[in-house]
């Protein structure tokens, strides 16, 4: 079959290789749709040795079960699914309590960060990893799985802020970011700020429903602020689907006392966290910073009611397989607006 493997750290090719087969609990699934995601970007950058290679990329997986293998229950040839994309041990508190994103043994890693992903056209998963998504389109189940959790996930670690009559801003509104206001319109009542760099983006923000919108420049803070007021007031949320020092920043400095930062962008930057007296301070008193990473089975569950119920849809563009390396280059300039999907 057809696969789009990292050959070497930083090296991403379309080759052949042997169909895998389901082995006890696994399932074969044919894949129907795959996003390309920013943390791919970051697992080709990332050192030798850190990730495996040969390894077939693809965290965001949705497609048909093709064969299912031993004692697996729930499931057929035909079933149409989207995968969950961690694997934690299973066994510790953590996972326990359904918090696989939490695990206290396995590191980092799952279906295409530490075993073969979805860039072929077919892979195999653990039948766990599976959630139905009835006859929702496959380019639209895809993304579910990391753009449309991460950010649901997020915003769930903040629903105590997101009171009706709150604020909350969005900086980024690529992949995560369009995602996040729609959910934010579909579950809250909360005045939504976008924020970004690209006019393109922002007409997007608007059209998912952000009340106001903030082209990011030198004066980013000034413009925000005219929006939430002055310290100690403004943002009562920030979610950061960049962070980036620039993004961080101006994170730090239109939360609200009392305020939540939500950190889920991986672009390297840095919050400084010091328990002083200063004038501006660097956060504000009783700030509280999260960095969510992905999100629960369960929480997946609810993103594919919420898009299969007409609230929430990706605005993807869609690559052959063979373009795949083409799509992430695009993705690397900044070039993709909403999520990239590859159709194999």
């Amino acid at each position: 079959m057809r696969a789009v493997r990292m050959t070497a750290p930083g090296v991403l090719e379309q080759v052949e290789v042997p169909t895998p087969t389901a082995g006890p609990g696994e399932v074969l699934l044919r894949v129907g749709a795959v996003g390309a995601c920013h943390s791919d970007l970051h697992i080709l950058d990332a050192p030798p040795g850190l990730f495996p290679t040969p390894m077939t990329l693809g965290h965001e997986v949705a497609g048909t079960v093709d064969r299912v293998g031993a004692g697996v229950d729930g499931w057929a040839a035909g079933d149409r699914a989207a995968v969950y994309g961690i694997i934690g041990c299973g066994h510790c508190r953590a996972c326990l309590r359904g918090l696989e994103n939490q695990c206290r043994v396995v590191p980092v890693g799952g279906i295409g960060l530490s075993r073969d992903g979805g860039l072929a056209e077919h892979v195999v998963v653990p039948a766990s990893r599976l959630q139905h998504v009835g006859d929702l389109d496959l380019a639209q189940a895809a993304p579910l799985t990391d753009a449309g959790l991460t950010p649901y996930h997020a915003l769930e670690l903040a629903r105590e802020k997101l009171r009706p009559g709150t604020t909350c801003v969005v900086i980024g509104i690529g992949g995560l970011g369009h995602m996040a206001v729609q959910i934010l319109v579909a579950t809250t009542a909360v005045r939504i700020v976008a924020v970004d760099t690209s006019v393109a983006a922002l007409d997007l923000a608007s059209r998912m429903g952000a009340h106001d919108v903030v082209q990011a420049g030198p004066d980013t803070v000034d413009k925000i602020r005219a929006l939430v007021g002055p310290p100690p007031d403004g943002a009562d949320v920030v979610l950061d689907c960049v962070c980036a020092q620039p993004t961080l920043d101006t994170a730090r400095q239109v939360v609200a006392t009392g305020g939540q930062l939500l950190l889920v962008g991986l672009a390297g930057g840095t919050l400084p966290v010091r328990p002083v007296v200063d004038e501006p301070p660097p956060l504000p008193m009783e700030t509280s910073v999260e960095v969510p990473f992905w999100g629960t089975r369960a929480e997946l569950q609810e993103v594919i009611a919420l898009a299969r119920g007409g609230v929430l849809q990706a605005d993807v563009q869609t690559f052959p397989l063979a373009e795949a390396p083409e799509a992430y280059e695009l993705l690397r300039r900044g070039q993709i607006h909403g999520r990239a999907v590859i159709v194999p």
